[in-house]
């Protein structure tokens, strides 16, 4: 802040300080004004999903939502006629009895009929128009948020394994996954803005033939609780952006203490009570922040609406004093009162639901601004077809690679080939980079150094697609569908769901087929414990049901990442000696912690802090007397 100069005078001084004093609070709301204006920007594109949901249906909204806007005002202006002729009515002389085929002869009397049986038609007509109007609307609010849910699907079946793996990107998918259903209310807001706008319109033209200043007043008095309720939202919004961790630990402790596949642990390890409380103690304090922050809106806002009565009882008592000063007829004072008391309610309602849907409007953002994180593994825009089959094989070149937020390398000046046919198996110990290796291999990340040549090209040079679909992988942290079990091995390849013969010829080669065969339903058979009529499996049936998925691809590189972890010593024999038959022709890379199942591969590679430290046959490899002979010597000790 400057300092007013020496010598000024006093009032000078306040002159020049009151500005200074002023400007802060200005420039504060003037920023929060233009946030809130700028959180709009997202409601063209969601018109556009909505209008992409169903053209028609919005169209029809549109229609029903103008003629609903012209029947307030419209029936209040008959209300005001009907009440004029009943004072003219009264002021006749009447008959001594009451005949109503007379009273109806009478023009003047008939018209009071008449005018009584347009507002009932207008009452029929609105409220017709509105339940119509409300089922359109449910019917376009479920439309777009399956058009909302699917993108958001397709959009985050786009992203890149890292992006999935952030913290901070896990939080925004987050809140983007609440505002697809979330924001349906959104909607109806926006078209129920756009309805009573319409209102106000026909309100105000009629206010300004009467008392145009009425309207300045209520305007005047309205806007210090509109600027109120955009505070608060903004608040609001904040809370509830900066609470989304606690809330996704919130989700997941509700998870843990509710769900079929935590049970077993909770249970034995007795964590009910550890979850229960560790639950309660972040839902208090979401709860403890949102009650303060409900009752300063609430008593802010109670506030300024006790302006808002007192403006429109200022108004209502100049309408009543001009009518008795015979300025306004019993009509007009009926038409006056009930337009001002519908303005009001209409202005503050715009003003307020112009803020509710600038809140909403900021919640948008978490949704498109997720749509626009962009995938940073992509396909070329020319890109080389993938050999069929593989002529040369697959080479790593001093590739390096290390996990964002990580100092440590995962792999470094990694160097070694995979020929084309050739079966390579990788051992070390935990941590050695293994699977980071497979990530690699099928593009889930790309290396931070080297490069990963397949005959002779680099990989970004293919399809991504086309890439992952010539691949067919195992890990040893497959995912267990809750689908049928027919389902389950067709996951390898989807698109062949239908196909029976596929299904049921991948399930023989993993030995699938006799799991699949003991069930009640057989290949129909629902797996898992989610749904009803689920059946589960041990972890060594699921183990050969996911092995099926690779051979249902029938992929040019076979990848299995301890696919038999979970099998004992005659089954995992079982499955290795089918997967060479089947394996022949095929390149592959085996992972496993069995030295009798390594030693079936062509050549072994030896893994040690992210580098090849031996590599050779198995026999080659203990002769050797090397890290190999002594992990293998370590394992055969616990068989003795």
């Amino acid at each position: 802040m400057v300092a007013p100069p020496a010598g000024s005078t006093g009032c000078a001084r306040i002159a020049m300080v009151i500005p200074m004093i002023l400007a802060s609070p200005l420039r504060t709301m003037r920023q929060r004004l233009v946030e809130r204006l700028g959180a709009l920007r997202h409601l063209p594109a969601l018109f556009r999903l909505v209008y992409a949901a169903s053209p028609r249906l919005l169209a029809a909204s549109l229609a029903l939502r103008l003629v609903r806007a012209s029947l307030p005002v419209a029936a209040l202006y008959v209300a005001k006629l009907i009440l004029d002729a009943i004072v003219a009515e009264h002021a006749r002389p009447h008959p001594a009895g009451l005949d109503l085929a007379a009273w109806l002869s009478d023009p003047q009397r008939a018209r009071i009929v008449g005018l009584v049986l347009l507002e009932l038609g207008l009452a029929v007509l609105s409220d017709g128009l509105g339940r119509l109007s409300n089922l359109v609307d449910g019917i376009i609010a479920d439309l777009y948020a399956n058009a909302a849910t699917l993108r958001l699907m397709r959009h985050a079946a786009e992203l890149d394994l890292e992006q999935f793996e952030d913290s901070a990107q896990q939080d925004r998918l987050e809140r983007a996954r609440r505002q697809v259903t979330g924001r349906s209310s959104l909607l109806s807001g926006l078209f129920g803005q756009g309805q009573d706008l319409v209102t106000l319109v026909t309100f105000a033209v009629g206010l300004m033939a009467y008392a145009p200043w009425l309207i300045l007043l209520l305007a005047a008095a309205l806007v210090p609780a509109f600027l109120n309720e955009l505070h608060f939202n903004r608040q609001g919004y904040r809370l509830a952006w900066t609470r989304t961790p606690e809330r996704r630990q919130i989700d997941y402790l509700r998870y843990l203490g509710a769900s079929v596949e935590a049970a077993k642990e909770v249970k034995l390890f007795g964590l009910n009570g550890y979850i229960a409380e560790r639950y309660g103690a972040l839902a208090e304090k979401l709860v403890a922040d949102n009650r303060a922050l409900a009752i300063r809106r609430a008593a802010w806002g109670g506030f300024f609406a006790a302006l808002g009565t007192l403006a429109y009882y200022a108004a209502y008592a100049t309408i009543v004093w001009r009518t008795v000063a015979g300025q306004f007829s019993i009509g007009d004072l009926a038409f006056l009162a009930g337009s001002f008391l519908r303005l009001r309610g209409l202005m503050e309602g715009l003003l307020l639901g112009f803020s509710q849907i600038a809140s909403q409007a900021q919640y948008l953002d978490d949704l498109f601004s997720f749509f626009a994180v962009k995938p940073a593994i992509r396909s070329p825009a020319q890109p080389r077809p993938f050999p069929v089959p593989v002529a040369e094989g697959i080479v790593f070149e001093d590739v390096g690679f290390r996990y964002a937020g990580s100092e440590t390398w995962a792999v470094r000046h990694l160097s070694f080939r995979l020929g084309a046919g050739e079966v390579l198996a990788l051992v070390g110990e935990n941590g050695a980079g293994k699977t980071t290796i497979v990530k690699l291999l099928t593009r889930l990340y790309d290396p931070t150094e080297g490069r990963i040549l397949l005959d002779g090209h680099p990989l970004p040079a293919y399809d991504l697609d086309a890439l992952r679909a010539r691949i067919g992988v195992i890990f040893q942290d497959f995912v267990r569908f809750d689908f049928t079990a027919a389902e389950n091995v067709a996951v390898g390849r989807i698109e062949a769901r239908d196909d029976a013969e596929r299904i049921t010829a991948a399930a023989g080669r993993s030995l699938a087929d006799g799991v699949i065969g003991r069930l009640p339903l057989g290949y129909a058979q629902p797996l898992g414990k989610r749904f009803a009529d689920g059946v589960d499996l041990s972890g060594g049936e699921w183990q050969k049901i996911a092995l099926s998925r690779a051979y249902m691809r029938e992929a040019e590189i076979l990848v299995l990442d301890e696919p038999t972890a979970a099998l004992d010593a005659r089954a995992e024999f079982e499955v290795f000696q089918r997967f060479r038959d089947l394996a022949q022709g095929r390149t592959a890379l085996l992972i496993s912690h069995r030295f009798s199942t390594v030693r079936m591969a062509d050549r072994i590679l030896v893994l040690e802090g992210g580098r090849v430290i031996e590599s050779g046959t198995h026999a080659a490899l203990q002769g050797q007397g090397g890290r190999y002979a002594e992990l293998f010597e370590l394992q055969a000790a616990g068989y003795r």
